[in-house]
């Protein structure tokens, strides 16, 4: 039996092409899986759904690696798992050199798949990390630059000083100081706090 299997990592992104790649091969749609979660790990919802169906002699159509996951690790231990434990061949459509339907099964034609695969898989990982690294590099430059990062700070109300005396004095409870201040009970304490008024 042939199954498709296509990810997207957020909701609002497409799956249209890959699932054309699946027509166009002829996989019926109730044979076609589909996830729109992170490719960080395997636990996604209708992808363990479909390694319940997978059975030996069954073939995976993925477009692209990528799209079976993005640690290198886990997705050669998954490639092993579903390969060699499962009994199952994977297909990998833009990239012909991972498809381990190879006649006979020869050796050399499935040494090609994992080598490339390993190939391919420290790539995407590397590229991951190098795109962390990046991204990590240019916040610590923007910081020494001057930019804030998170929300930025509320004001304080223009009452907030009078409303501070009053309540540290007693004449107000706190639920009255937070309540004539407008702004939350933990808001109101940090800027009791950082305007010296803390009891």
């Amino acid at each position: 039996m042939n199954y498709g299997y296509a990810r997207v990592s957020t909701i609002a992104q497409n799956l249209d092409r890959q699932l054309d790649e699946f027509a166009k091969i002829g996989i019926d749609d109730c044979h076609i899986y589909t996830d729109k979660e992170s490719g960080k790990d395997f636990n996604r919802t209708n992808y363990r759904k479909l390694c319940r169906k997978l059975k030996p002699g069954d073939v995976l159509f993925i477009k692209s690696i990528d799209r079976l996951g993005r640690n290198y690790n886990m997705v050669l231990d998954e490639w092993r798992i579903l390969t060699k434990e499962k009994g199952i061949d994977i297909v990998v459509i833009d990239m012909p050199l991972l498809d381990t339907r190879i006649e006979g099964k020869n050796l050399v034609g499935k040494f090609i798949a994992d080598v490339v695969l390993q190939v391919l898989s420290f790539v995407a990982e590397n590229e991951r990390e190098t795109m962390k690294q990046r991204q990590a590099e240019g916040i610590r430059m923007a910081k020494l630059r001057g930019v804030r990062f998170g929300r930025p700070p509320l004001d304080c109300p223009e009452n907030f000083i009078g409303i501070a005396e009053l309540y540290k004095d007693g004449s107000i409870t706190s639920s009255e100081a937070v309540s004539q201040s407008g702004l939350t009970r933990g808001t109101f304490y940090r800027k009791l706090k950082l305007y010296g008024y803390s009891k």
